[in-house]
């Protein structure tokens, strides 16, 4: 049975049983916590924690997942997986326990005709927690499983919480004995490779006032309402009902294996080393193309760094099965045409998806040239030193400098035999962390624990947010923060987050910055710096209070500064129209992938490869600006989600949408976008559109920056004026300013070269003089010469060119060039001299002593540098004395 038909079949079974059908939400999911979805219960977290009621009392979904804990160990075993998805069916007061269990057994034990999964009931084996009496009564009289085929567990394998606070309960395991031949009798108890989890059903019931670990937890009180949660592994089933081994030679999966065997020239199931590279592959692939469909893009943090490391796993797995090529293009077709039957979606935008992947990997295969050559250079020093740890900074050089992630550096070290100083590359990437992160940090840091958000949110419920009809509310003060605690009252010169019972301040969200403005009471106001929303409803306000004393339950005007507002609209409809405006001049794959706007300033982060010519610039931004001149209208109108997709409205990739968006249009279909910012009434009032920038954020992905409104007028006027200082400089009228510079840059280069010219001959000249004039040091010609204003490289052709005009005797010749105040030494020792045992690497150390420096090099030649001008007499004394 193909995975897609167990995907329809699941969620037709719960639909005829009266269950809503919920999409599965996208990976990046807006939960705090987490990375991405990672089981499939996190769309419906809010409705179980209580935070919102749900729509309605029974859902199921087929979500996808994506766990990466377990990176290292997918291949090398066949349960390791990165995404997966998730089949689950979901009570919320309505069924319990006995609906649950017959739900589930009805499913899998149907025959197949019937529209059941066809599992034999004779090798269904559960387990239930031990002290949960009515799960196992109920799945004998529901299923008739005798006792022995029940197996009661303790609470780390059957009882689920979500290691906080909240809902808890025990659960029960549905197994499948895959036969003798995987392993002894005797249920999940004796093994699990033989028995094989295919479903989880939790039965929520309970209340836990604090959770230490997954089975040492306080029971507060039953549940008022008790709710269900189940998860089957889509994956498991799909492969115990295809007859396979392991999930990677499923349907959806194993002809990505098929196809880089055949590219390869290797056969999977000969070589176990191999298999795992097949594996890799394959299960990488597939996370690839489904985290790029939802939005993520390749990076070096988070979950952009996740996807570079999947796909980079994936091509290197590739060159060690000895495919050297580009290999992306071949292999995730091959995936899509597996995952579209159940995410059509994807084929619709793969030519975007196609496009990031490509770009990372034609990255990382120009990452692999440079630093592999490095590594190696560094893993053979290693080894010739005795050591078998490479050093942690060497680590972080492949790392900031070349690209290579640490795990790609732990993999080829342990392939030659050495470990990683990882603790030590951990510190320095802490120190470049900390010193990138600062100002970040101290604005948003506030927010990492919700824990007081949470219980100000169950206390007063959610903010009445006005920001979309005015700029000025009447409002109470709800609550006080102070230094992550509440707090009764914030005085003059303090820092507080407030709480307010409503608000017309827009909180930061989808890219658009927070508005700025003022709180006012009676005695007292308070500058709003920042307001964020920290858990789902609640509106929260960082403010530095000004004067009087801010208290619980104040009566105030929150007022938003106008002018900022205006800014904050022209930035943020601006940025609706380079998108659209990009996507007229590049084509509909030139999507929006991030976007950040304040007052007068935008950037648009979208899918691209390759800088865009000065003439698709202009373009862009003539597209931009007509769209201002035409006056188009600016209409927001809310909608359900499928009806926004139906007229094409773009969504964010990596945002989360509830099942009502708002979608914003700028001259109809010319610009229609989900987005929840706020925006100008027509596009004449955004001002104007000005292209500052256009620069990489890395494979396959470009940023352009712009100006708008007023601050893009003042940097026209910049430049004006900076043409008019040239015009006056030059003498010349303004279209003939680049000629006139242009001009001078020829001119000067020629002066350049000229000048060089005549400085080489010059020293060539000195040279010849300094060897007739070399002084007998004991038999040994010596030249010691201080070559004021001279350095670099010229420093060394002298002493070179002095060296090679002294052939009938042994020489040494010094050179010391004081070209920015510090000296340059440059040893040379012809071979009459080197046969005499003087050696230039030995005398460099002895100039280094008298200049405070070092140097270093070989018997023929050395160089070297110092501090201190000073020394250099002493130098050439200390020379002829060594001589």
């Amino acid at each position: 049975m193909d995975t897609a038909e167990i995907r329809r079949r699941f969620l037709a079974h719960f639909e005829a049983a009266g269950h809503t059908v919920v999409p599965s939400a996208p990976l990046l999911f807006d939960d705090p916590n987490l990375l991405f979805v990672n089981a499939g219960m996190v769309p419906f977290k809010p409705y179980f924690l209580g935070q919102e009621t749900p729509p309605f009392d029974r859902a199921t979904s087929v979500q996808k997942c994506v766990r990466t804990l377990d990176i290292e160990e997918v291949g090398k075993t066949t349960r390791h997986g990165t995404f997966f998805q998730m089949n689950g069916n979901f009570s919320f007061g309505d069924y319990f326990k006995e609906g649950a269990i017959e739900l589930a057994w009805s499913l899998i034990t149907n025959p197949v005709d019937a529209g059941g999964l066809g599992f034999d009931p004779d090798r269904i084996w559960v387990t239930v927690l031990h002290s949960d009496t009515e799960a196992r009564e109920l799945w004998k009289k529901v299923a008739g499983l005798p006792d022995e085929r029940i197996q009661n567990r303790g609470l780390l394998d059957n009882y689920w919480n979500m290691g906080v606070p909240g809902p808890g309960g025990p659960c029960s395991e549905i197994y499948v004995d895959r036969g003798p031949q995987y392993g002894p009798d005797g249920g999940p108890e004796a093994d699990e490779d033989r028995f094989l989890e295919i479903w989880n059903l939790v039965f929520m019931q309970e209340e836990l006032s604090a959770v230490r670990a997954k089975d040492d937890f306080d029971v507060l009180a039953p549940l008022p309402k008790k709710n269900i949660d189940t998860g089957m592994g889509l994956e498991r089933v799909a492969y115990l009902l295809q007859g396979k081994e392991n999930m990677y030679e499923i349907d959806e999966v194993f002809p990505v294996i098929a196809k880089a065997a055949e590219m390869s020239g290797k056969r999977y199931g000969a070589d176990h080393v191999d298999d795992v590279r097949f594996r890799v592959i394959a299960d990488h692939v597939r996370s690839g193309l489904m985290l790029i469909g939802d939005g993520v893009t390749p990076g070096n943090e988070a979950r952009g760094y996740v996807l570079r490391r999947l796909l980079r796993r994936a091509v290197r797995s590739m060159r060690l099965l000895g495919y050297e090529g580009p290999a992306l293009p071949e292999l995730l077709p091959v995936s899509l045409d597996k995952m579209k039957r159940s995410y059509p979606e994807l084929e619709a935008d793969f030519a975007r998806i196609s496009q990031v992947a490509y770009a990372e990997e034609e990255a990382f295969r120009s990452t692999l040239a440079k630093g592999t050559q490095v590594f190696d250079l560094a893993a053979g020093e290693t080894k010739t030193s005795g050591a078998t740890q490479l050093s942690g900074d060497k680590a972080f050089q492949l790392h900031d400098t070349y690209g290579f992630p640490i795990d790609l550096t732990l993999e080829m070290a342990a392939e030659q035999g050495l470990s990683v100083d990882e603790e030590g590359f951990r510190g320095l990437m802490a120190e470049q962390r900390a010193r990138a992160k600062a100002d970040a940090k101290a604005k948003k840091g506030s927010h990492a624990d919700t824990t007081l958000y949470r219980q100000t949110l169950d206390a007063h419920g959610p903010t009445d947010w006005q920001a979309y009809t005015t700029l000025t509310t009447e409002s109470r003060v709800l609550a006080l923060y102070a230094q992550g605690a509440t707090t009764p009252a914030a005085a003059a010169g303090t820092l507080a987050e407030v709480v307010l019972d409503r608000t017309p301040f827009y909180a930061e969200s989808g890219g658009q910055n927070a508005d700025a403005g003022t709180l006012s009471w009676d005695g007292g106001r308070a500058e709003v710096l920042d307001v964020q929303r920290p858990v789902r409803g609640l509106v929260v306000h960082q403010v530095r209070v000004l004067e009087g004393e801010l208290t619980l339950d104040t009566l105030l005007s929150a007022d938003v500064d106008r002018d900022w507002r205006v800014g904050a609209c022209q930035a943020h409809s601006g940025t609706h129209v380079v998108h659209a405006a990009l996507r007229e001049v590049l084509g509909p794959t030139a999507l929006q992938s991030g976007s950040y706007n304040r007052p007068g300033y935008l950037r648009l982060d979208f899918g691209w490869n390759g800088a865009l010519s000065p003439e698709q610039l202009h373009d862009v931004e003539e597209a931009a600006n007509r769209a201002l001149r035409e006056d188009l209208p600016v209409s927001a109108a809310i909608m359900p989600l499928p009806k926004a997709r139906e007229i094409g409205a773009l969504a964010l990739f990596g945002e989360t949408y509830g099942e009502d968006v708002r979608v914003i249009e700028i001259g109809g279909p010319w610009s229609r976008e989900l987005c929840g910012g706020t925006h100008v009434q027509r596009s004449s009032q955004i001002g104007t559109v000005v292209i500052t920038s256009d620069s990489s954020v890395g494979a396959g992905n470009r940023r352009v920056e712009a100006l708008v409104g007023l601050e893009g007028f003042r940097y026209l006027a910049k430049e004006r004026d900076l043409v008019l200082q040239l015009t006056d400089l030059l003498k010349t009228k303004p279209d003939d300013v680049p000629g006139r510079v242009q001009d001078l840059v020829s001119r000067l280069r020629a002066s350049e070269k000229e000048l060089e010219r005549l400085k080489t001959a010059q020293l060539l000249g000195a040279a010849g003089d300094l060897a007739k004039n070399a002084k007998d040091v004991d038999g040994v010609a010596l030249v010691a010469h201080r070559a004021d204003g001279v350095g670099g490289s010229d420093v060394r052709q002298m002493a070179l060119d002095i060296r090679g005009r002294i052939q009938d005797r042994p020489a040494v010749v010094v050179v010391i060039g004081t070209a920015g105040d510090k000296p340059s030494v440059v040893v040379a020792v012809n071979p009459a001299a080197q046969e005499r045992g003087i050696a230039a690497n030995q005398l460099i150390g002895v100039i280094g002593e008298k200049i405070g420096g070092r140097g270093g090099g070989k018997a023929d030649v050395a160089q070297g540098g110092g501090t201190d001008l000073g020394g250099i007499d002493a130098a050439f004394a200390a020379v002829e004395a060594a001589l």
